[in-house]
């Protein structure tokens, strides 16, 4: 599979959340991709 990069901005307050997951092993691409893929199964099922 492809990979394409995505460039976004964010508020520093959830910078800061997602800066709080990466010491706890998360990475924000993991966390992002893993969102936009159960946000898109949902709109399957509909």
């Amino acid at each position: 599979m492809n990979m394409i990069r995505v460039l976004i901005q964010l508020p520093e307050p959830l910078k800061a959340k997602l800066d709080a997951e990466r010491k706890r092993g998360t990475t924000t691409a993991g966390l992002i991709r893993h969102l936009l893929e159960q946000h898109f199964k949902g709109k399957q099922a509909a």
